[in-house]
């Protein structure tokens, strides 16, 4: 691609990209992400096990070969250098970082240079699973989009034979960072190489039959070249057949689930600014249909096509991981909006308007992202405060507040108890415990049914087709003699009389800290104290 380099081209701008993708994460101790604190707590047990062996009273902690594996593998060297909560931050921002590298790097190959376009995705970087917590899912999809880069790269440069040396053991590193990212990387090569397998020799058939069988041999052709990526489906089926694994796969073609995904592909904090900006996006790719300068790569609309079909045969709930098809939608979005170029004939001024504004979008969106980050961090701390009225080894119950609709404002607040365990080593009793798709379960039988997520989550009153139970029924029946600590964050309205025989400690707010007195029956359990009225009767 011949012409004058302009400065989103350069080398400078994309290193300043990256760097301002780290804004965000900065100034928190701890990425407030939603499920980010219950992996931390985890690490803890994994790192601090043998040092603190009343965890393993608690706790089984496993080492075994699947498929959800980036953070937890990383922390093992690096948490003795930085200790474990820097190390997790450092990971988290290495996050948004690479995104914005493989997104920048995957755009210069296939359009020769990187598009004004471009920039438009860059906010993707802070996508809704990220927020979410799943950060090793993230992690993978960020170093996906990098070995796409690299990918493609090596095919421009005829290296294929090494191409296939190098993807080998990078394909299975990636399965072990998380299975979606080397899913992710296979989709995109294929259609890559299919495209490419298809240019390189002549279009010469003139009937649709014949430029169906030359579309066949390409698939085909594509498929042989995608061979150094496959080693890790052997990696799966040993995973998934393994005796102790569980956790199903369901809620098939939810259509109405993933039209809502659609729509909150960058959904963060205030409701109104993310549908916008995502109104941006969707308006930027519709130009891209209708406005005559502007045009799509063919490689990445049939990658965009591919992950459509996958979003939309993706079921909910995969392995027992909530969420599946949610994750794909704003890398699907992402490779879309990559594969936007203006065409040759726009003038200079032209695309320097585009590029001048896909950067103040991103730079918009970075400093509503700081400030969202600040906030939930402002909440952290605020709660976190507890724990220094809690003595180390505790045997912790903790409740958090949550309510009946789907808001989009979440408190992030939903996995804080696990910082318990990370900075006091107490027992949490938000830790999953699902064999095979996490390393560690919980074996404490005197917490019985409060002994691991979602058990930790209470609600005013019983909300349909969910396990969350109301706030006065944890606190009634929770199995006083199996803890020491009652944690209550932001909690639901309760009666008073749930608190006999607790002695508080800390208050904030509604959020408390009590000490369980055993020598003291708890409240006498009848209907009208576990089960409240509608709020409406109790709101003065």
């Amino acid at each position: 691609m011949a012409g004058k380099i302009h400065w989103w081209q350069t080398r400078w701008f994309i290193v300043a990209m990256a760097a301002i993708a780290a804004i965000p994460l900065l100034w928190p101790t701890i990425p407030p992400l939603v499920d980010l604190p219950g992996h931390m707590g985890r690490y803890r047990v994994q790192l601090s096990g043998e040092q603190a062996p009343w965890l393993l009273d608690w706790y089984d902690f496993k080492w075994s070969l699947i498929g959800n594996l980036g953070f937890d593998l990383l922390i093992v060297p690096l948490a003795p250098i930085f200790g474990l909560e820097l190390s997790v931050k450092l990971l988290v921002i290495a996050i948004p970082v690479l995104t914005v590298t493989g997104l920048l790097w995957i755009a210069r190959e296939v359009h020769g240079r990187v598009p004004a376009t471009a920039l438009f995705a860059l906010p993707l970087a802070y996508s809704f699973p990220l927020h979410f917590g799943f950060v090793n899912f993230a992690l993978s999809m960020a170093l996906a989009l990098n070995m796409f880069g690299l990918w493609l790269w090596l095919a421009r440069h005829n290296r294929f034979a090494l191409r296939a040396v190098i993807f080998l053991p990078l394909s299975c590193a990636l399965w072990v960072c998380h299975t979606f990212g080397w899913g992710f990387l296979g989709v995109m090569a294929f259609s890559a190489e299919m495209i490419r397998q298809h240019d390189r020799l002549p279009e010469t058939a003139d009937s649709w039959s014949e430029r169906a069988a030359h579309w066949a041999g390409a698939w085909v052709r594509a498929g042989i070249g995608c061979l150094p990526l496959a080693l890790p489906i052997g990696l799966m089926v040993a995973w998934r057949s393994g005796a102790d694994v569980t956790g199903q796969t369901g809620d098939w073609f939810n259509l109405r689930a993933k039209i809502s995904w659609l729509t909150m592909p960058i959904r963060d904090r205030w409701q109104a600014f993310d549908i916008a900006s995502t109104a941006v996006l969707y308006l930027i790719l519709f130009k891209g249909v209708r406005d005559p300068n502007i045009e799509y790569s063919r490689n990445l609309l049939l990658s965009a096509l591919f992950l459509l079909a996958v979003f939309i045969l993706l079921p909910r709930i995969v392995f027992g991981s909530a969420y599946a098809d949610m994750r794909l939608a704003p890398f699907m979005l992402a490779i879309a909006m990559i594969g936007l170029r203006p065409k040759p004939g726009l003038s200079i001024r032209g695309t320097m308007t585009v590029a001048a504004l896909g950067l103040a979008f991103f730079l918009v969106r970075i400093a509503g992202n700081t400030a969202s980050f600040a906030l939930y961090s402002n909440s952290y701390d605020r709660e976190l405060k507890a724990l220094e009225h809690l003595p180390e080894g505790a045997r912790l119950v903790s409740f958090v507040g949550e309510t009946c609709h789907s808001e989009w404002f979440m408190s992030r607040l939903q996995h804080v108890p696990a910082l318990a365990l990370e900075r006091k080593m107490a027992y949490s009793n938000d830790q999953w415990s699902m064999a095979g798709a996490q390393l560690l379960t919980t074996k404490y039988r005197p917490a019985a049914r409060y002994s691991h997520d979602p058990s930790q989550l209470v609600t005013y009153q019983q909300c349909p087709r969910e396990w969350w139970r109301p706030i006065g029924r944890s606190l009634a029946r929770f199995p006083r003699e199996a803890f020491d600590y009652v944690w209550l964050i932001i909690p639901p309205p309760y009666d008073k009389r749930l608190e006999q025989g607790l002695i508080p400690v800390w208050r904030d707010g509604t959020s408390a800290l009590f000490k369980i007195d055993h020598g003291k029956p708890g409240p006498e359990l009848t209907r009208d104290l576990i089960t409240p009225p509608p709020p409406s009767e109790t709101e003065s």
